[in-house]
């Protein structure tokens, strides 16, 4: 059985976004990894594709074993593609995340092994490899991941101490924030050292006096402003939600096809719903009720609110209502498209 978290991050006094939140610093970056493996020991659940039942030969042929590919009989493997990103600064011998996806007609990948796989780059370098035991996602069998799946086997050179500068890329067009940035900079170090490029990149030169690690650091973590959004992350394969306590929602009602949300400021009346009797509803607080439709067997679960409704309060709600991630993270998707917050969210794998 897989748990769902909801981690809140309670910031709202002391909350401010620095230089690092919204931007990157140009030739420090991920790299994409990709590969192609094979994955056995599944239950059954694997596929009878060409390309597996060849793959398979080819690695019998390395282990001085010849057979004919059209005699092997076995949905026990599986072809998979791997992708995985290498972070920056990556060393030989760290440990990365790897994620696993079916290209045959296997119908799951959960608690297969994957045999050891080449990871490459876009300029067929290998840079690290692949192995282990696959979990695969709660609502696709046919995708899966390995925490700490790949060892990294080669490195990226970049020799950032002997930079003399640095420059910074937003991460959304902005000539305001961009200008803000200089001004900040410029100030922090009471010298004219950071120059808006265009509207998306700052050029920062250092002070001869420091080292660049020294220095990027205090660059990154000058506090800008608070007035941009804030970010609500959506994390799939740990199945948790990282979200700022204070991230009010308006009011907004949204339909779905097996509950109904209505978030209101003011105390809902069991008249603005259905008869009490026949749908009681879900009280979470006293700002926000949740209307279950008879698919839904809720009744009396409630959750208290202060104040005026959260996103970390309508996520307990529907934890409460034991929905799938997928219908969370609709919910809230929805509720964005509709302006109801004004927040960022980032949805990783």
């Amino acid at each position: 059985m897989k748990y769902f978290f909801i981690l809140t991050l309670f910031l709202s006094s002391l909350y401010s976004q620095t230089i690092k939140d919204i931007s990157n610093v140009i030739g420090i970056r991920e790299n994409q990894l990709i590969g192609y493996g094979l994955i056995v020991g599944l239950p059954g659940t694997g596929d009878k594709s060409k390309f597996t039942m060849q793959s398979l030969q080819n690695l019998l042929r390395n282990s001085y074993i010849k057979i004919p590919a059209g005699s092997i009989n076995s949905k026990n493997i599986a072809a998979v593609m791997v992708t995985a990103d290498l972070p920056p600064f990556s060393r030989q011998g760290d440990k990365i995340k790897v994620k696993v996806s079916t290209i045959g007609d296997a119908k799951s990948v959960d608690n297969g092994e994957l045999l050891i796989t080449q990871l490459k780059g876009v300029d067929g370098n290998v840079y690290a490899l692949a192995q282990g035991t696959i979990v695969s996602n709660e609502n696709n069998k046919t995708t899966g991941f390995i925490y700490d799946g790949a060892t990294v086997e080669n490195e990226i050179d970049y020799n950032l101490k002997d930079e003399n500068s640095i420059q910074l890329s937003l991460l959304k067009n902005s000539a305001r924030n961009a200008d803000l940035i200089e001004t900040k900079v410029n100030e922090r170090f009471n010298k004219k050292l950071a120059t808006a490029l265009d509207t998306r990149t700052i050029e920062i030169m250092k002070p001869e006096n420091i080292s660049m690690v020294k220095f990027l650091s205090i660059v990154q973590n000058i506090e800008l402003d608070s007035t941009f959004k804030k970010k609500v992350i959506i994390d799939l394969s740990r199945e948790s939600i990282i979200t700022g306590g204070d991230i009010p929602i308006d009011p907004v009602t949204i339909a779905r096809d097996k509950f109904t949300i209505r978030i209101d400021k003011s105390p809902l009346n069991d008249n603005d719903w259905n008869d009490s009797k026949k749908n009681p509803g879900v009280d979470i607080g006293d700002n926000v009720k949740i209307a279950d439709k008879p698919i839904i067997n809720i009744d009396n679960a409630m959750i208290n609110t202060k104040g005026t409704p959260t996103i970390s309060d309508l996520v307990r709600s529907m934890k409460v209502m034991k929905l799938p991630m997928t219908e969370i993270i609709d919910t809230i998707k929805m509720i964005k498209e509709m302006g109801a917050i004004d927040v960022d969210i980032e949805v990783r794998g």
